[in-house]
């Protein structure tokens, strides 16, 4: 039997764990005759466990109780209610819609759109930015490669912008997951030691979203969209070094798009 040849989903498939026994042992067998793409695969199954370690504090939360599967089951087994219980039920909600639509935020504990975009850049950040051994997976020098990698996990063309003109080299980057999807993480610093993160992926929204400031305890950040892709800069910098770099950022990326 002739073996299909060996792809990049097959690569993918062996780092995420999800192939049978025989096309597992074909892709090792490709991999031990092809060093360079061994090493790729290596530090995409080193990404994949660093991405394990900083999630895991949020796996190991209990299931909501509104997601109990036996209480989902009892609330369709549950009679209709009465057609005057419904329109009085209607009623209030209307009435309360103001005070309901105010408290959105407090209900909500899953961020979406750009919250969800920071919440992923910042957690990004505090897993790479202090890694002195493996900061990057591909180098500055690999450039062309970077966009290229972004461009086909993300299904659309991206840049890298060049900020060498503010004083920030580009270190490298690496492709990261988020709940929302694959995402590009771009590391710069300004040749002291002090580095910041650029995470960019498409939004579930098309369009654009202004640009917001975000913080947590160890950084600050701005995230945005531009034509339907996210954008989120993070660093331990204050923000007045930041937000210029944000602004320059989105230029650049605007006459590139």
């Amino acid at each position: 039997m002739i073996m299909r040849p060996i792809c990049e989903d097959d690569l993918q498939g062996l780092v995420d764990e999800r192939l049978d026994t025989a096309r597992r042992n074909e892709v090792e067998a490709y991999l031990d005759a092809h060093p360079g793409a061994w090493a790729r695969v290596e530090r995409m199954i080193a990404l994949r466990e660093d991405m394990r370690a900083a999630f895991a504090p949020i796996a190991a939360e209990p299931v909501p109780a509104r997601l109990n599967l036996t209480r989902i089951a009892e609330a369709r087994r549950r009679p209709a209610r009465p057609v005057w219980q419904a329109m009085a039920a209607g009623l209030l909600l209307l009435v309360g819609g103001a005070g309901g639509w105010g408290l959105r935020e407090v209900v909500s504990s899953v961020p979406t759109g750009i919250e969800a975009l920071a919440q992923s850049a910042s957690m990004n950040y505090a897993v790479y930015a202090p890694d002195h051994t493996r900061p990057v997976e591909l180098a500055a020098a690999d450039r062309g490669e970077l966009a290229g990698w972004f461009s086909a996990r993300m299904k659309r063309p991206v840049a890298v912008p060049d900020l060498s003109g503010s004083g920030y080299r580009l270190m490298g980057g690496r492709l990261v997951a988020t709940p929302q999807g694959p995402a590009g993480l771009l590391m710069y610093d300004d040749g002291h030691g002090a580095r910041f993160v650029m995470l960019m992926r498409p939004m579930s929204v098309p369009g654009d979203a202004p640009m917001r400031a975000h913080t947590t305890e160890t950084s600050n950040g701005y995230a945005w969209a531009q034509d339907g892709l996210g954008y989120s800069l993070v660093g331990a910098a204050d923000p007045t070094i930041l937000h210029p770099l944000a602004n320059e950022i989105r230029r650049a990326t605007a006459k590139a798009s």
